[in-house]
């Protein structure tokens, strides 16, 4: 991370350390390539219980250096220069709650599946910027604790999905359907990342690190490196028929994939 982005963060946190209501600050993974990177962004996840300022106030609070600013709902995004900010505010209460549901409240799983883990790993893996009394210390201690019965029902809901896009496909190709064959390769390849994460008992990241960290998981069928590269190739010579082919040969080894 450059010295000029490290403290433009440390200089939001204190800002934001200063309303009663917030608990914890950190900051995002895409803050820590080169600002040259496509992808570069300076998120920060603010963690807070009870009442923190308007959006009005929250944009004169920024800074002067603040341009363009715009917000939806509880997230803030702006300019600064050429640095794109977003801060994005998360209640407690409902990180709990969600947190409560993957540990004891397993009928209610369903809403954990239908978003991802996604905000798991950003709890788990954000660089902590301020902690006022520990909950975040507390939080990652129980995330990494998750039961099998979690994982298991996770990485089935993941598979089931893996499933419907190889039909989809199945049927694209039957049908010379190159649009949708397209829309269900993507699918199709990313629930198998999804399944995999799950299988390792790890949470999902960013779309953008879906391919380094899906080959860096200790467990994953024999020959999967290869045929993950083959799928996602752009050659002339895998038709839609081959893409097809290969997509069950890579859901059956998955399937049959088990824990170590």
């Amino acid at each position: 991370m450059k010295y000029k982005t490290k403290l433009l963060a440390d200089g939001f946190a204190d800002t934001l350390s200063r309303w009663p209501a917030v608990e914890c600050v950190s900051l995002n993974e895409a803050a820590f390539p080169d600002t040259l990177d496509p992808y570069f962004a300076l998120i920060l996840d603010v963690f807070y219980s009870g009442a923190i300022p308007g959006a009005a106030e929250r944009s004169a609070l920024y800074g002067k250096d603040a341009a363009a600013f715009e917000s939806s709902g509880f997230k803030d995004r702006f300019l600064v220069g050429d640095i794109p900010v977003r801060l994005e505010y998360k209640a407690l209460g409902n990180i709990e709650e969600l947190l409560a549901i993957a540990e004891t409240k397993l009928d209610y799983i369903w809403l954990i599946k239908d978003a991802g883990t996604y905000g798991f790993y950003r709890l788990a893996n954000g660089e902590i910027l301020f902690s006022r009394n520990g909950w975040i210390a507390g939080i990652r201690k129980k995330l990494a604790c998750l039961g099998d019965v979690f994982w298991r029902e996770m990485r089935l809901a993941s598979q089931s999905k893996m499933e419907h896009y190889l039909s989809d496909l199945g049927a694209a190709v039957f049908q010379g359907d190159s649009f949708n064959s397209l829309i269900s390769s993507a699918g199709f390849i990313k629930s198998v990342c999804l399944t995999l994460f799950c299988l390792n008992r790890r949470f999902e990241p960013s779309h953008r690190a879906y391919f380094r960290q899906t080959l860096e998981l200790p467990v994953l069928p024999g020959a999967f490196d290869a045929e993950f590269d083959s799928f996602l190739r752009d050659d002339p010579e895998m038709t839609m028929e081959r893409r097809y082919s290969l997509a069950k040969l890579i859901a059956r080894s998955v399937i049959a994939l088990q824990v170590v």
